[in-house]
């Protein structure tokens, strides 16, 4: 039978064993293992300093590159867009890389048409209904019905009227034509309008980033391609977006064979060299006519259009 005494042994063996290897071990730490384990926290500690002082030098190297970028570009630019009226619509997303656009643009020489900047509700699809009504009302006289879809779809056909009435050169579309579409627009929450916003635009920057990620991510990215195409049809479009995300805009326009031929596309036009190349491929299009796909991403050709003559 185990009694009491055996149970203090036991114990006591087990209390002795810890404290014998507590012994040892410190021993052993205090010894070579120590002086090998301090060794390893030294290396690491100097590799860490270094990929710090790798990091900080390619930041700064990335910024200095900009600031090249922003200090070459009256050179790049210089007069490739003189007196040509472009406009700007800005998706959601775009808002940010909106300012250094336009800045390259007006550095071309272009005279912008304004900013019109869309609000995330223009694209949910629980506004198709509400869209098909506010392009029934407010219709100008100016506009045809035949410019406009016949659909249910309430994006493409507000698209297509503001895409007409902000681009359309054949018909006689007055101020108070745009002015009054605009309006009607702003007050029911679907854009924005920056600066004075005139009609006759030769071509259209449409600026995009990072696409939807809500619940109604993949119905908004097909209505921001909608839109796109419909501003296509009536003037020249470039797309001046990021790369990254499912329905990203940019994706979209150049995994489409027939979008890919009429529409050019940016996909790193947060950057200084993205938004130079902007300003580059609508001069692309409007001097010669061509088509292009520019930046670092799938199925660019190169990170700027090369001048052809």
């Amino acid at each position: 039978m185990i009694n009491f005494r055996y149970h203090v042994v036991s114990l006591t063996a087990v209390f002795l064993a810890l404290a014998i290897g507590l012994v040892v071990g410190t021993a052993a730490l205090n010894g070579p293992a120590a002086d090998a384990l301090g060794e390893q926290v030294d290396a690491l500690r100097k590799a860490n300093m270094q990929l710090r002082e790798q990091v900080t030098g390619l930041t700064d190297q990335a910024n200095r590159e900009e600031q090249y970028v922003n200090e070459a570009a009256p050179v790049m630019l210089d007069g490739k867009l003189a007196n040509r009226r472009i406009l700007l619509v800005v998706l959601p997303s775009g808002v940010n890389h909106m300012e250094g656009i336009a800045n390259k643009l007006t550095i071309a020489g272009a005279k912008l048409a304004g900013t019109v900047t869309f609000q995330d509700k223009f694209f949910a699809s629980e506004e198709s209904n509400p869209l098909l009504d506010l392009a029934s009302r407010s219709q100008p006289a100016s506009v045809p019905n035949s410019a406009l879809p016949v659909n249910s779809y309430g994006a493409e056909t507000s698209s297509a009227l503001l895409a007409t009435v902000l681009l359309d050169r054949t018909l006689a579309i007055t101020p108070t034509d745009v002015t009054e579409v605009l309006t009607a627009y702003n007050k029911a929450g679907y854009l924005n309008v920056e600066g004075s916003v005139t009609n006759g635009a030769e071509a259209v920057v449409f600026v995009s980033g990072a696409p939807p990620t809500d619940r109604q991510a993949g119905g908004k990215t097909v209505a921001q391609a909608t839109t796109l195409v419909q501003f296509d049809k009536v003037s020249v479009a470039v797309v001046a977006g990021v790369l990254g995300g499912d329905g990203n805009l940019v994706g979209q326009v150049r995994d489409d064979a027939a979008l890919a031929k009429s529409i050019s596309t940016v996909d790193n036009s947060s950057t200084a060299q993205g938004q130079v190349a902007t300003a580059l491929a609508v001069w692309e299009q409007l001097s010669a006519n061509r088509v292009g796909h520019y930046g670092v991403g799938p199925k660019s050709s190169s990170q700027v259009p090369q001048d052809k003559k």
